[in-house]
């Protein structure tokens, strides 16, 4: 299993046990995930960081002072 972080711009968009559809975005040298519909994005990865899953199941959501985070567990 494997766990990513996304960031969450609103509250209660997810929550805890959801399961999110995922989908992949291309940069010049970089890919991107967006939790759908537009809920949640990650950070950039590398080729050989990719995420494979279009799937997973929400693990936790936390609040900070820069947003809310979501962690998702992807089967990989």
């Amino acid at each position: 299993m494997r766990e990513e972080e996304f960031k969450m711009e609103r509250e209660n968009l997810v929550k805890v046990g959801d399961t999110v559809h995922i989908t992949e975005g291309v940069l010049p040298s970089s890919w991107y995930y967006t939790i759908e519909p537009a809920v949640a994005m990650s950070r950039n990865y590398k080729f050989s960081e990719r995420i494979k899953s279009t799937e997973g199941k929400v693990l936790a959501v936390e609040k900070t002072e820069r947003g809310y985070f979501v962690k998702v567990a992807l089967d990989e």
